[in-house]
């Protein structure tokens, strides 16, 4: 396996810098699993593709605003991206960022930043990261909300706008902690999610703090060489409980997105049960991994060579999803993050 073997043209201009008008109007491919066809069709229309009985599971992440803007104290600027958040301590929360500056912050600078934040860097990563701890007064949650900035992926190259506070995060947002949105979740809408029960999908949420384990690309020819970062994940009882039920019962689990199928597949006990309880996963998932709990995926349309394009080969084929990639970039669809979707049956 090359990495080579994940590769696609795309127009730069297929990029999404802008959400669609409403949230449910993307438009939608439809890729069939037992013949490799694919159709086009409109996301509106998501219900149709689905069964009575189906669960629908969700990643109920929060993006922060991530992204702070600074000066180091030897009076540079500094671009500090939060990750993961390590420990909190009496005297300050220590975090996993990553840095952009003129020169790169060693350990032992301090880092300032608005409304009397500052950070002192503690260490440096294998992966380019460091981790830092930030001392404030008052609640970092609400100080962040001020003075933090909307963490945009870098492909989108227009400033964050006011907008993207609310576009760029999920209508089912529950639990703070993502730096990257589960894009698949953006498409849909209060009125989407009751047409589904009523249709009698089951939903049920699970959480997956986005970090560098799903957005850091892979820089080894052979991508089975690269390891992932650990995210962190939580299972609720109740998921677990209605997942088991309804494998045993020989109905389709629904995997919203690429973080839910990687939160379920590390939860999976090697006789296919779902485990529930917390942890942290560095799961890689490329093509020969054999699913125990995806049955489908609704998902958007991935980066050349990334990590989420070879777990959609994985679930569907890669000359399939390939060749479904490529009709995609024909008809004009949108690309990423805030582009159109995918539904893998």
């Amino acid at each position: 396996m090359r990495l080579t073997d994940f590769d696609y043209a795309l127009p730069a201009e297929l990029i999404a810098q802008q959400p669609a008008e409403r949230r449910d109007a993307s438009r939608l491919l439809v890729l069939d699993r037992a013949n490799g066809s694919c159709r086009s069709d409109w996301f509106s229309h998501i219900a149709s593709y689905f069964r009575p009985g189906d669960v629908l599971v969700r990643n109920d992440t929060r993006v922060i605003p991530a992204r702070l803007l600074g000066r180091k104290d030897s009076g540079g600027r500094v671009e500090v991206f939060l990750v993961r958040q390590l420990s909190a301590a009496a005297d300050g929360l220590c975090w996993r960022c990553l840095t952009r500056s003129s020169k790169p912050v060693r350990p032992g600078q301090l880092l300032y930043f608005a409304e009397g934040l500052k950070a002192s860097v503690l260490a440096l990563g294998e992966a380019g990261e460091r981790d830092l701890c930030f001392h404030h007064a008052g609640d970092f949650s609400a100080l962040l909300d001020r003075i933090g900035q909307v963490p945009l992926p870098p492909y989108i190259t227009r400033p964050a706008e006011a907008d993207d506070r609310e576009r760029y995060q999920t209508t089912f947002a529950r639990v703070p902690g993502a730096v990257a949105a589960p894009t698949a979740g953006l498409h849909f809408t209060p009125e989407c999610f009751a047409r589904l029960e009523r249709l009698g999908v089951e939903l049920c949420n699970l959480t997956l703090h986005v970090g560098l384990g799903t957005f850091l690309p892979v820089r080894v020819e052979d991508p089975r060489h690269h390891r992932m970062h650990e995210e962190a994940y939580a299972v609720p009882e109740a998921t677990a409980t209605t997942i088991n039920r309804a494998r045993a019962e020989g109905r389709r689990i629904v995997a919203l997105g690429t973080t839910v199928a990687r939160t379920l597949e590390a939860a999976s006990m090697a006789d296919g049960h779902l485990r529930a309880g917390d942890g942290l996963t560095d799961i890689f998932i490329y093509p020969s991994y054999r699913f125990r709990q995806v049955d489908a995926l609704v998902t958007n349309f991935h980066l050349p060579q990334s990590t989420l394009l070879m777990l959609v080969c994985a679930l569907a084929g890669r000359e399939a999803v390939l060749a479904a990639y490529a009709r995609a970039v024909a008809e004009g669809y949108r690309f990423f993050s805030y582009g159109d979707c995918m539904f893998i049956q």
